[in-house]
């Protein structure tokens, strides 16, 4: 017989990018109590979304999924939590208007603690220390103490995280999300002097929105016009911490992942043989698989095979992320192999991790036009392919930050000093994604004008 699956399983893969812990005994103590926690997110939330992501698997919902780098304990507020919520009810709003169809939200939030690091240590003033791999894992400061792997930051992980998904949820459905509330901040943005092209946008929608309230149509008699459905996801890294939050659905018998309704793996640790995908392929939750230039077919197939068994639509979402100028070398060879498969994916572009580069001022940066680049690349190959291009992926945050360079109100190199926050990766402020959002729209109406002119 098949030994059924464990969620202590993936201890005797191979494992990556996981933190080695001195005190193994305070790591017992630390997984013994979360263990006994309740879960952040439930079974049932998690199968909603996969209905979802179903639907943006065959062109009829549109994933937008954004949020931090890497959550901060230091930042960590009701406000940050809030202009990030706020900017992605913006952009989703834009693109629901361009796509004609529902856009699915979720935030990298409530649990993307650790990030994954290119060496096991850096060299900060002459000095070697561990490499900082997130709050969950480590602090940032430059000490031997603040650098050493420490169990109990979980438990502040997940007392920040609950603290979170109950804030999003209290705006989701408390009224903070009314689409006409959401449209006014994006009216605000519009009236920017060089913000010609999207302020017709916003002004349709604008027109829009009347007509549905003199139709009779608004937030006191629909009440989806004043809630959202909001989720949340991060990198599944710290696998000590995912298997204490596992729980079994007490409806199904099956495992899931109570730390975040959709968890990924990154492209570090896709190995087809490795701990996190041992632990990722027992969970029923949505899963998202980065896939970047060094993604084999071959091994595409072994993880589409272990991920998803049983083809089910909404399971996998691969996220690619292959930096501006190397999508046509990379992505067509892989939708051929899903095609050849009959694999139910939905495809997703990430355009972040593979334009980072280092500004002449020494800043690790992003450029906007890269950024940018990258997403039209991505929707041209499909168009190509004839396949479905089905959400984004951005590192984004609603803080007025200067990390990326370019948009709208021209971040300069000689801006990133001002305000550089991230503790990791640059991510678009509030303006630059926003402004993103607009020009992902543009490509979404003009794949639908194309889908219309087909059809007739």
């Amino acid at each position: 017989m098949t030994k059924a699956w464990m969620k202590s399983d993936w201890r005797a893969k191979p494992r990556v990018q996981m933190p080695d812990y001195p005190d193994t005994s305070a790591l017992h103590a630390v997984e013994v109590q979360l263990a006994k926690y309740p879960p952040l997110v439930f079974a049932g939330e998690a199968r909603r979304l996969k209905k979802a992501l179903a639907q943006a698997g065959e062109g009829k919902a549109f994933l937008l999924q954004g949020g931090d780098c890497a959550e901060s304990f230091a930042e960590f507020s009701a406000d940050n939590i809030r202009d990030t919520f706020r900017v992605m009810l913006q952009m989703a709003v834009v693109l629901t208007y361009a796509a004609k169809v529902p856009v699915i939200k979720v935030g990298r939030m409530a649990g993307q603690f650790a990030k994954p690091r290119s060496a096991p240590t850096e060299v900060i003033g002459g000095v070697e220390y561990p490499s900082y791999r997130g709050d969950i894992i480590n602090g940032f400061d430059t000490t031997p103490e603040a650098r050493q792997p420490d169990p109990s930051r979980m438990l502040q992980a997940y007392t920040q995280a609950a603290a979170t998904l109950n804030l999003l949820r209290a705006f989701s459905t408390g009224g903070f999300a009314d689409i006409h509330r959401v449209h006014s901040w994006t009216l605000g943005f519009a009236e920017h002097d060089k913000a010609e092209r999207y302020r017709e946008v916003s002004n349709r929608i604008s027109d829009a929105l009347d007509f549905m309230n003199a139709a009779g149509i608004n937030s006191d008699t629909a009440h989806s016009l004043a809630t959202v459905d909001f989720y949340t996801s991060h990198e599944a890294l710290l696998l000590e911490y995912e298997e204490a939050l596992c729980r079994v659905d007490s409806l199904t018998g099956q495992n899931v992942a109570g730390s975040g309704h959709m968890i990924w793996i990154g492209d570090r640790t896709r190995q087809t043989d490795g701990a996190h995908v041992e632990f990722c392929r027992g969970v029923l939750n949505p899963i998202g698989l980065k896939c970047g230039p060094s993604t084999s077919v071959e091994d595409l197939k072994v993880l589409m095979a272990k991920l998803n068994p049983d083809n089910e639509p909404g399971r996998l979402t691969l996220i690619a992320r292959f930096g501006a100028g190397k999508v046509g070398e990379n992505l067509p060879r892989l939708i051929r192999a899903v095609q050849a498969e009959g694999a139910k994916v939905v495809w997703s572009c990430d355009p972040m991790h593979g334009n980072t580069i280092k500004s002449p001022s020494g800043y690790k940066t992003r450029a906007f036009d890269s950024v940018l680049r990258e997403v039209r690349e991505f929707f041209d190959i499909h168009k190509a392919e004839g396949t479905i291009p089905g959400g984004v992926h951005f590192e984004m945050t609603g803080k007025d930050v200067t990390e990326c360079t370019g948009g709208l109100r021209a971040v300069t190199d000689e801006d990133l000093s001002s305000r550089y926050h991230t503790a990791c990766d640059p991510r678009l402020n509030a303006s630059q994604a926003l402004e993103l959002a607009f020009l992902v729209a543009e490509e979404l109406s003009s794949q639908r004008s194309l889908d219309r002119r087909v059809a007739l």
